[in-house]
């Protein structure tokens, strides 16, 4: 979205390559929505979808709690406001050392995916709680996580049930349903299994406590998506269909869901051209100064396809290949369905790309052919 900030912003600042802004009164907005879809869920922001301080600390001051990936970003929520007991340690990937240091942090919230991440902190994080992750399908995501992390419900029985045994805190179930996850249903699913977990550890006599939904929140690009109401709504019924009246303590972690919609890229065109003399090949190759490994890595595959804003707009449209700018023949975003955009686009002209928020500054690459990352402001 480009809010009358982000257009006046750009209006008075100018800078030499692309650069994102981030408009915090939309944070604020979507983190009061999820508040308001899911009172009963604590949220938990995740960092990795864009970490910059003065985003994590508007969320902090709101009450957010954080999802964290490293030892780096959980010093990035600390120094933003947040205490020891308002993060997780959500990577289910996870050195000894950097369990180890997160410990001596306070941090006592970790996920775990297999028997021998269990140990590991058993080791370097005594009587701190456990939450398995199981696998989804993904199914309805625009960019599906499944296989990497996570494991079947019967191994996270084996999991949470070694974890007690070693001393550990078995505290609960999570998953994630799939970034951009545009079905609110999904969750239906996999609260299924996180309800058979919690049944199944019952008969064991170990009470979990917490079920981690995880994110996949969705932000608008090209087509509308549910509103966070309608996805509360689905997902409170699916915790009482599965859990009855003995619902659990639930967290979500919306990271694109809370920041996706706040940003605006704006990048220059630096050349247009064909491949090809032949008539009936009308396609342009438009580059900008801007591609996958500056920012825009989410287009691969064309996964994510984001919405862009031209000084044409409203003038004839032609088919366009869109790439990069770097010595690299994967650098080209969209090719297998071209985008529609001005036959009068020409070298120079400035486009402004929407929902580029969330997984834009931390893919971009930091001098991939001698680019610089991404310049990023939050206003």
């Amino acid at each position: 979205m480009a809010t009358q900030r982000i257009i006046d912003f750009f209006k008075t600042r100018h800078s030499e390559g692309p650069c994102l802004v981030v408009d915090l009164d939309i944070i604020r907005e979507n983190y009061l929505g999820f508040e308001k879809a899911l009172p009963q869920s604590r949220i938990f922001y995740a960092v990795k979808a864009n970490p910059a301080l003065e985003i994590l600390r508007v969320l902090a001051s709101l009450g957010s709690c954080f999802d964290t990936a490293s030892v780096a970003e959980i010093k990035m929520a600390l120094e933003a406001g947040a205490t020891p007991d308002r993060i997780s340690y959500g990577n289910t990937i996870k050195k000894e050392r950097d369990i180890a240091r997160a410990h001596a942090l306070g941090i006592t919230l970790y996920a775990v995916d297999c028997l021998e991440e269990v140990e590991k902190i058993a080791c370097a994080a005594p009587s701190a709680r456990v939450f398995c992750r199981v696998l989804t399908d993904g199914i309805g995501a625009e960019w599906p996580l499944s296989r990497k992390f996570g494991c079947m419900p019967k191994i996270a029985v084996d999991v949470l049930h070694h974890a007690n045994r070693l001393g550990l805190e078995a505290y609960g179930v999570s998953f994630h349903v799939g970034s951009q996850q545009t079905d609110p249903t999904a969750w239906d699913r996999a609260l299924a299994d996180a309800a058979t977990v919690f049944k199944n550890m019952a008969k064991k006599g170990i009470n979990l406590k917490m079920v981690n939904m995880g994110g996949g929140f969705p932000t608008r690009y090209l087509k509308d998506v549910p509103t966070a109401q309608a996805y509360g709504m689905e997902i409170f019924g699916a915790l009482s269909r599965h859990f009855g009246n003995r619902i659990p303590e639930t967290i979500i972690e919306p990271g694109r869901g809370m920041v996706g919609n706040a940003g605006v890229i704006r990048t220059e065109v630096v050349l247009v051209s064909r491949k090809s003399d032949n008539n009936n090949d009308n396609i342009r190759w438009v580059y900008l100064d801007i591609g996958k490994f500056n920012g825009l890595a989410e287009t691969m595959d064309e996964a994510i396809r984001y919405p862009i804003v031209t000084p044409h707009d409203g003038s004839a449209v032609g088919p366009c290949v869109l790439a990069g700018p770097t010595c690299d023949s994967a650098d080209v975003m969209y090719e297998k369905t071209p985008y529609q955009l001005p036959v009068l686009l020409s070298v120079g002209d400035e486009l402004f790309i929407l929902g580029t928020g969330a997984y834009t500054t931390t893919y971009a690459s930091v001098a991939f052919n001698g680019f610089e990352p991404l310049r990023s402001y939050v206003i």
